[in-house]
């Protein structure tokens, strides 16, 4: 093993042990608004993906690189879904149709 990539490896797991520590202690009434936080760094992510991809040369690193874009596509898209849910809880809800507020009409489901 190189010294390079035994460091890199090194920076690597110690970087997953500080995440899991970090994340570990975040109350669960913050986990989502972490989450959306989190959507900038899954941006810079994807850019760096793209731009890894695009300086590739062998087939192999360009398909590995198809491969990380589509991942950190796919966990930027599920950041933004889950902060769309979370604000869904925080907007006013229409008044029912009885005209009662707090009154249900017929056939009406809570939300």
């Amino acid at each position: 093993m190189s010294p390079s990539l035994f460091a890199d490896t090194a920076v690597f797991v110690l970087a997953l042990l500080v995440g899991v520590e970090v994340i570990s202690k975040v109350p669960v009434a913050l986990h989502t608004p972490l989450m959306s936080g989190a959507n900038a760094v899954h941006g810079v992510v994807l850019v760096g993906a793209v731009l890894v991809t695009a300086a590739a040369e062998d087939w192999w690193a360009q398909a590995l690189g198809g491969l990380a874009c589509f991942f950190a596509a796919a966990n930027a898209l599920g950041g933004f879904v889950v902060t769309d849910r979370m604000l869904e809880m925080f907007r006013a809800r229409s008044v029912p149709a009885t005209g009662t507020p707090g009154v249900r009409g017929p056939g009406e489901v809570p939300r």
